[in-house]
């Protein structure tokens, strides 16, 4: 590529909510002075300035702006998953597509354990007999010892793998490529042995990205073959799971919990049965929320930027396309 491409900062990236634009552009500057990105704060202006950009940071473009985009050749996505995009239509034009991969692990980590420590010492039942003013002693249990199955060991899986294993548990998991787990996987499996990570966990963790393969990928027989003492917890995409075959589940008591922080439908419905049941924990797709994420973001857009200008494409870091 070479030379200065230009930059443009989609409108949808605010539409996520927690993103602030403005903060996104003054980290990279500040790592790229040299770097004058374009802001497009409204539909409408996204749509003036989209025909001459050819790097765009969205969350994502809508198939209006798509057709508009006649000089796109980098899109940088400012999530882990892609599923947001239209990949299928970037691979027929060339674009080349990035991912924010890694820059959610460690709050979203920190927020699994936070899971994990609720349900193992009885937090969320302490939380509910603190508001009626109830002072009654129980036993809580000990995450040591018990096995966290992680589906899709990537970058935050992995994360989540280095803290579980760092307070004695046993982490086994799946990985589209096995031969690359992390050390503090003891027993890693392809996606053909979900079933086996499933009948072995305690607690189940879905990490994975939402693709065609992967959705409803937990639906009634994957939920059937978890223990009935075992807690699921979804940090993916709502899509990973057949939420009325979970929520039919937790009713019975078929499995001891879930803590959710992706849904089907966002926000969650109101007339929802999970918002009241007792062993559910309910979070509003937070999880990958930091103070850090716009200076995370920033190091890998700038990254990505220099291998772009000197095409160098294939050091992209979290290339997709």
């Amino acid at each position: 590529m070479g030379g200065t491409p230009d930059a443009l900062v989609l409108h949808t990236v605010e539409e996520t909510h927690w993103m602030n634009a403005t903060e996104l552009r003054t980290a990279i500057e500040t790592r790229r002075p040299d770097l004058d990105l374009r802001m497009a704060r409204t539909p409408e202006e996204s749509a003036a300035a989209i025909p001459g950009a050819e790097v765009v940071l969205a969350s994502y473009v809508p198939s209006s702006l798509l057709d508009r985009a006649s000089s796109l050749a980098w899109i940088q996505a400012l999530s882990a998953g892609v599923d947001f995009f239209d990949v299928e239509r970037l691979r027929e034009r060339g674009v080349v597509l990035t991912s924010a991969s890694g820059v959610h692990a460690q709050p979203i980590a920190e927020q699994v354990l936070g899971y994990l420590l609720a349900f193992e010492r009885g937090l969320d039942r302490a939380f509910r007999r603190q508001r009626r003013g109830v002072w009654e002693r129980f036993s809580g249990g000990e995450l040591a010892g018990k096995t966290l199955g992680i589906v899709g060991v990537g970058a935050i899986g992995g994360r989540i793998a280095e803290f579980a294993n760092a307070i004695g548990m046993r982490v086994i998991g799946t990985k589209r490529d096995p031969s690359t787990a992390p050390d503090a996987v003891s027993e890693i499996h392809g996606p053909d042995g979900l079933y086996d990570v499933l009948a072995a966990a305690n607690y189940v963790v879905l990490s994975c990205p939402l693709t065609e393969r992967t959705r409803g990928l937990i639906g009634r027989d994957e939920i059937g073959a978890m223990n009935d003492d075992a807690v699921l917890v979804n940090v993916a995409r709502g899509g990973v799971v057949d939420q009325p075959a979970l929520t039919t589940a937790l009713q019975q008591r078929a499995i001891r919990g879930a803590a959710l922080d992706v849904f089907e439908t966002e926000p969650l419905p109101s007339d929802s049965p999970l918002w009241d049941l007792s062993n559910v924990i309910v979070t509003p797709h937070m999880a990958g929320d930091t103070p850090h994420k716009h200076d995370r973001i920033a190091d890998v857009f700038v990254e990505n930027y220099e291998a772009f200008t000197t095409d160098d494409p294939d050091a992209m870091r979290n290339r997709v396309l």
